[in-house]
């Protein structure tokens, strides 16, 4: 039993020894996708701005924060807010929220007879930590509300 460890071990110990050797052969070369080497073109008018040239055309680009006016998600479980159960002011229903992000950093709360009420307590930080990534974006309110089942 004792000699399978030692065993074990001075195989461990090779094994070091080995990577060890070839850890110098590796320091000198470069690395396989050296971005130093390769230069970016230059543009030629003064107006334009340099783009890396492996980043995407503007077809494939996602659109970015600032251009859409906010995102959306549902939220079926009741929301917890500082430790109390947040109602809708004016129906009192507590569950099956859409929660809205809005470009201005506040977030809105929907409830499913279409109360809107913007929720101080919560922020932006809040929605990214609790949001999926985004999976469709839509070009009316009314299409994000129908894709979201409200």
């Amino acid at each position: 039993m004792f000699r399978r460890r030692a065993r074990a071990h001075r195989e461990f110990r090779e094994a070091q020894r080995e990577a060890l050797t070839l850890l110098p052969m590796h320091a000198h070369e470069p690395p396989p996708f050296d971005t130093s080497r390769t230069e970016a073109p230059v543009p030629s008018g003064s107006d334009t701005e340099a783009v890396a040239p492996d980043f995407l055309p503007p077809d494939f680009r996602a659109p970015t924060r600032q251009d859409v006016a906010g995102f959306m998600m549902r939220w079926d479980q009741p929301l917890v807010i500082n430790g109390e159960v947040h109602a809708c002011p004016p129906c009192g229903a507590y569950r099956n929220w859409i929660v809205f992000n809005m470009r201005d950093d506040s977030v809105w709360l929907r409830c499913t007879l279409g109360h809107e009420t913007k929720e101080p307590r919560l922020d932006t930080a809040w929605y990214n930590h609790n949001s999926g990534p985004v999976d469709h974006f839509h070009p009316t309110l009314d299409d994000g509300l129908r894709h979201l089942g409200h």
